[in-house]
Formats: structure tokens, sequence, C-alpha cells
């Protein structure tokens, strides 16, 4: 089996200019990023070493109605803009046709494998290959599947290079794990890892319920006990007096720092 790990979250939202004003103002970076010329969406990001945050909009409502494959787009034509929400997690991979034959063989309706492109804020061309999963595990939306073209060390180095990943004013910064709302964080946790071969850390405190998953190097997906269903909740570990504490909100999601 292929390894997953966290690359990234999308978060819909009506006004990207509003969550890059948010975060600068508590000393992140964020900054747009650019068009999906092909999907009619566009996006701002912030990033966090390999892991980032994709806040995500639509720039022609037309042509993201008219997209068919990516339920990435269509979750947000239906969503946005009365639902600010966290959409999903994404997990890369580097072998993303082993992927498909796993969740293929497992019953699970997928998206074709898609070429995505987009220009960013520099006219450089970024290209990726992705692929999304329809239906849900009792209400919760899967990840969708993405592999880069560059394997991780020389796609880090390129994001170094070009500024993109940078230290954030505020201090050091990590993405520190995802909080998911269900109704059965066991059975969840479970069928997350049998599909993605995320191996369960266990009971999250062994008293309330919630179990974790190990999503990276020192990342984890928690499934805390909820009617929501949802992605609700981005933990950050932070060294930084400014952060530490803290509770971001933007629309429905909350972005905490520990």
């Amino acid at each position: 089996m292929a390894v997953l790990k966290w690359d990234h979250l999308v978060h819909y939202v009506n006004d990207l200019d509003q969550p890059v004003q948010l975060f600068a103002e508590h000393g992140l970076t964020a900054f747009r990023g650019g068009s999906h010329k092909d999907w009619g969406t566009y996006n701002a990001l912030s990033y966090f070493g390999l892991t980032y945050l994709e806040f995500l909009g639509i720039e022609n409502l037309e042509l993201a109605r008219s997209t068919k494959h990516n339920v990435v787009v269509r979750d947000a034509v239906t969503l946005l803009p009365e639902h600010e929400v966290l959409s999903r997690v994404v997990l890369r991979t580097d072998d993303i046709e082993a992927v498909e034959g796993k969740l293929k063989a497992a019953g699970l309706a997928l998206s074709p494998i898609i070429d995505g492109r987009r220009l960013d804020n520099q006219g450089r061309l970024i290209e990726w290959r992705m692929m999304t999963i329809d239906g849900d595990f009792q209400g919760l939306a899967y990840p969708f599947i993405i592999q880069w073209s560059q394997a991780d060390e020389e796609r880090l180095d390129s994001l170094n290079a070009a500024g993109i990943n940078q230290p954030h004013p505020a201090g050091k910064v990590d993405m520190a794990g995802a909080v998911f709302r269900v109704s059965d964080p066991a059975a969840a946790a479970s069928h997350w890892s049998e599909l993605f071969g995320i191996p369960v850390s266990g009971p999250a405190d062994g008293f309330d319920g919630s179990y974790s998953l190990k999503a990276g190097d020192q990342q984890m997906f928690e499934f805390v006990t909820g009617e929501e269903n949802r992605l609700s909740r981005i933990v950050f570990r932070t060294d930084s007096p400014q952060l530490k504490g803290q509770t971001l909100t933007v629309g429905e999601g909350e972005y905490v720092f520990e």
C-alpha cells in the first residue's frame, strides 16, 4: 500500500481576503494562491512546511457549476455562500494508481484521476494529480487524494526557495492535528484506518470515547463525539506567546493554537 500523509485541508470561504487579513493580524503568513482555471475556483494559502491550509472560494460560478468529477468544487457550489465550513482533509501519496486500486476494491465511488493545474500569484504553473471520493461514512466526507509532480523533499526545497513556505512572523507554528466531530468516533477512525492505511493510535484519552489516527510524523486526526459529522477544528503547536491559547474563527471553522 502506498504511504498516505496529511497534505492539506480545504476551507470554503466567500472572501479570500478575510482569512488572509485575520491571519496577518495574528502574525501568520497567508496569501492569495491563484486560480483553478478549469474549475472556476481560486484560493488563498498558508503553509506550515509541507502541510498547509487552502481557503477556497468560487471565482466563476457558472464554470464551477459545470464541473462534473470534482466533488470538492461541487460541494463548494452547494455550501457557499451560506456555510463557510472546513470541507475535508487531503492525503498525499506517491502512487495514486495504487491508492485508486485499493479504494475501488473497497467499493468506493471514485472520480477519474484528474490532472490539476493552476498559476500561482507569480505566474508559475503548479501541477498535480488528484482523485476525489464520492459519498461519506456516516455523514463524514472522505478525504481526497493528491500526488504532486515532485517528491516531498524536492517540493519542500522548491516551496522554500520560492518563499511560499517561510517562517511566520509570530514564531514557530506547526499543524498538529485535525478534529472531526462524528457520531461514532471508534467506527470512523477504524474505517479510515482500514481504507487509507493510517494507524490508529488508540483512544485519545481513554475516557471520552475519542480516537486518534497518526496522519503524519507528528500529526494526528482526532475523532470526537458530536452530531456534525464533519471536520470542525484545526490544532496548531506553537511556541509563540502571541498565539498560544488563541482560537481564530473563520466562518464555521476553528483554528486553535496550543
